[in-house]
């Protein structure tokens, strides 16, 4: 607990900023007490990745990386070509440029406290130590900026960002559409943690509350919902996605 306040996780953001202040409006954000959790995607797809990060930043937001802040990276380097679905002029464009991407640059893959785990994808069944395995992934990260290598490749990040089915042993099938057959299961069939895991990524399969598992990928870039979870509460609170042409 921090002062009282509450921890608000937040689903897959994708340049949706308005909807961002909706949901924070709707759950009454209070920044002198609670806490802001992304659970990453901030950027991209939507009309507004600078302004998301703008204010995940302002408002002191803890947020692990997403395939798409990779993709971000990866084209910012000229490493990849930008995709034909991408809306990353915002960011590219933006005065304070510099200063988003480095708070990006910054952000974790995994946070753990002793209750919750935040990933923005997935947890490898493999990963017994998780505080360890956070490290590990970030000293990972670091590393490869510094050589200015290409972070493609590098399985245990793509696994954290980008995986959704895997069998009892972390491995997964050459494809996740349509659902694969047995043994490839979602990954979170396969956690076996006592914290509950909050994750994104997903948003085809939408909404998820298990016990232990909250996925909070609801779709809001595609029309549908912006959801939140509030851990002291264990609430969830959702706002529509808004129409766009």
């Amino acid at each position: 607990m921090n002062r009282g306040g509450r921890r608000i996780f937040v689903g897959d953001l994708q340049g949706c900023r308005e909807e961002l202040e909706l949901l924070l409006d709707a759950v009454r954000f209070d920044p002198a007490r609670d806490r802001l959790r992304s659970v990453g995607d901030a950027v991209n797809r939507g009309p507004d990745s600078a302004g998301c990060v703008r204010l995940l930043k302002r408002l002191g937001a803890t947020m692990v990386l997403g395939n798409h802040e990779l993709h971000w990276f990866e084209t910012a380097a000229g490493r990849r070509r930008p995709g034909r679905r991408d809306t990353l002029d915002s960011l590219v464009q933006a005065p304070d440029r510099d200063e988003l991407d480095a708070w990006l640059r910054a952000c974790p893959f995994i946070v753990s406290e002793p209750d919750v785990v935040m990933v923005h994808a997935a947890l490898h069944p493999g990963w017994d130590d998780l505080e360890a395995k956070a490290a590990e992934l970030r000293a990972a990260f670091e590393a490869a900026l510094a050589r200015s290598a290409p972070l493609d490749g590098m399985r245990e990040l793509a696994f954290a960002t980008r995986a959704r089915y895997c069998d009892a042993e972390g491995r997964e099938p050459d494809s996740d559409w349509p659902p694969p057959p047995p043994p490839y299961l979602p990954w979170d069939e396969h956690y076996r943690g006592a914290r509950t895991v909050v994750f994104g990524h997903w948003a085809r399969r939408g909404l998820v509350v298990r016990p232990r598992v909250r996925g909070l990928d609801s779709g809001c870039v595609y029309g549908k919902q912006l959801t939140a979870w509030i851990a002291e509460e264990d609430r969830v609170v959702q706002v529509p996605g808004l129409a766009r042409s």
